[in-house]
């Protein structure tokens, strides 16, 4: 059956059954397909146009999030995905907390991240007249998005939620948006589930092709200087990852996206590659004769300009999504296919190749860390990152925020079979904190830091708030410069070393806003009292802030 299929390909295990017909609500109608799909948490901030969802949805066994910004309702849905491996329900009312929704979503959508976003709207006889709290959201959202509907009849309502689900969190996973107006949430229907779903159109290719496959098989083992690239795509096939590059000695890179994919200690593994990733990666990279490209879409901060790469190279370009190969870098082999499908595939083959020549050359370019930058008052952020990674639990959730402190995360970060979460695409600061927050209400049992810079936190500390009232236990590492550190760095090396607004001067003290939400707080000021205090920080059970005092010329290179 299609469903047996699709929990096999996806991990999801979709508990939808076909229900009784039953005469419900609309609203009713949207909590009843919540359940059938297995929710259990969703995140949202509630308004007029979406109060008949609301009202029933109190009235179910799902647990309700209110946070206190609706784009962080969709990052903590996201975080939520990311760590449950099934899609995040956010929730937004019509108007304001519809648009305030969408950079969220153009967030989960550059990273492809499986959400289900439910917004409320005016009545349907309304719709197009510019009434209160109108917004066109699907036209809004629609480039970046997966997929929308505006529910114009109830008896619709179980149809476009099953549909919504399988299409978030089947081929490239990303956002779904069902936007439901208010009059289609009162209207009554004649409620059945539906147990499949069948989309014409929209089938996800999942096995690569086998003639594609074995030119795959054959110019790899053919290569002298091969390297895989492994991306976002790749992170849920790890396992396959790993067996693939152990199996034949085949030497990786990842982009950001794809960090923790293969263990940073890995023997075969050679680092972040990018314009602020490691000299061995990039190195790996323009040397190499053939670059397998796995599950990234090998943008400007990956791999340069579109078409850098030497027309000598041999290109093998792996993806679910047929749009994304070849858009940015020429292809020679394109295989359309799920990750860890394909890798199957390919390990079937008993690829082999005399490739220890290149690794010993790549071990030789390997950089050792370098020592802590002497400044006093002030932490170095790298080290400190190195330290935080060995202090935590093997299987802990590092969430990066966005700016200095990313590129220090990216690099320096130990992964050992946790999770790294962060938005390379779109690059969205105020990610962290409520992403952490979702993460760790899908996985209590877990460690979870969030990392961000005083900027970043500007923008997210309400969700404090949030993490209170909701029994959540947060850890958050802010690093303090005063400065939106990165675009000065920018304007250092770009603009004549003129710095413009990136002062962040009158910011809030972080000790009276741990006092104000009643967060228990730690400062650091030097590396050398780092060990002791992290550890007091991660071990604690409450919440905790720990402030990191940076120097302010501090930079990522």
């Amino acid at each position: 059956m299609l469903s047996e299929r699709f929990e096999e390909d996806t991990g999801f295990h979709d508990r939808s059954e076909e229900v009784p017909a039953m005469i419900i609500s609309g609203a009713q109608a949207m909590v009843n397909c919540l359940e059938a799909q297995g929710v259990s948490i969703v995140f949202g901030y509630p308004g007029a146009a979406i109060c008949p969802f609301y009202d029933c949805l109190a009235q179910s066994g799902i647990r309700h999030i209110l946070v206190r910004s609706e784009q962080n309702a969709g990052h903590a849905a996201s975080g939520y995905a990311r760590v449950a491996g099934r899609p995040g329900v956010c929730i937004a009312t019509s108007g304001p907390g519809a648009t305030n929704l969408l950079t969220a979503l153009a967030t989960a959508y550059a990273d492809s991240i499986p959400l289900v976003a439910i917004t409320g709207q005016v009545e349907t006889g309304l719709l197009g007249r510019d009434v209160f709290q109108e917004v066109d959201t699907t036209g809004a959202a629609s480039p970046f998005i997966k997929y929308s509907y505006l529910v114009e009849d109830a008896r619709d309502i179980p149809r476009v939620f099953r549909e919504a689900f399988y299409i978030a969190s089947t081929g490239r996973p990303g956002p779904v948006l069902i936007d439901m107006p208010v009059d289609i949430q009162r209207a009554q229907l004649d409620f059945a589930y539906p147990e499949t779903v069948s989309i014409r159109g929209y089938k996800p290719r999942i096995q690569g092709h086998a003639g594609q496959v074995e030119r795959v098989a054959r110019a790899l083992c053919a290569a002298r200087r091969p390297l895989l690239v492994v991306g976002g795509g790749a992170v849920g096939a790890r396992g396959s990852v790993r067996r693939l590059c152990e199996m034949c000695g085949l030497p990786a890179v990842s982009t950001m996206m794809g960090i923790g994919t293969l263990p940073s200690k890995h023997p075969l593994y050679f680092g972040m590659l990018g314009q602020s990733g490691a000299p061995a990666a990039n190195e790996a990279v323009g040397q190499s004769d053939l670059l397998m490209i796995l599950g990234a879409r090998a943008d400007n901060r990956a791999m340069g300009r579109p078409g850098c790469l030497g027309a000598d190279k041999t290109v093998i370009h792996i993806d679910i999504d047929t749009a994304e190969i070849g858009k940015n870098v020429g292809t020679t082999i394109p295989l359309v296919g799920d990750a860890a499908a394909v890798l199957a595939q390919l390990c079937e083959r008993r690829l082999h190749g005399d490739w220890q020549e290149w690794t010993a050359w790549l071990d030789s370019l390997r950089d050792c860390p370098r020592a802590p930058a002497e400044a006093a008052g002030f932490i170095d952020p790298e080290a400190f990152v190195r330290l935080l990674s060995q202090e935590l639990d093997g299987d802990a959730v590092y969430v990066s925020d966005v700016g200095q402190n990313q590129i220090w995360s990216a690099r320096n970060y130990d992964a050992r079979g946790g999770l790294f979460l962060t938005t390379g695409g779109m690059g969205t600061m105020g990610y962290a904190l409520p992403a952490a927050i979702g993460a760790r209400l899908a996985a209590p049992g877990r460690q979870v830091v969030a990392v961000c810079g005083d900027g970043a936190f500007q923008m997210e500390m309400m969700e404090l708030a949030t993490a209170n009232q909701h029994g959540v236990t947060v850890k958050l590492v802010v690093m303090n410069n005063q400065m939106l550190g990165m675009v000065r760095e920018i304007q250092h090396d770009g603009y004549g070393g003129r710095e413009t607004a990136v002062a962040l001067g009158g910011g809030p003290g972080l000790s009276k806003i741990a006092e104000a939400y009643q967060i228990r707080y730690l400062r650091l000021d030097a590396i050398e009292n780092a060990r002791e205090t992290v550890r007091a920080f991660l071990k604690t059970d409450d919440s905790c802030i720990l402030e990191c005092a940076v120097d302010p010329r501090a930079a990522t290179h």
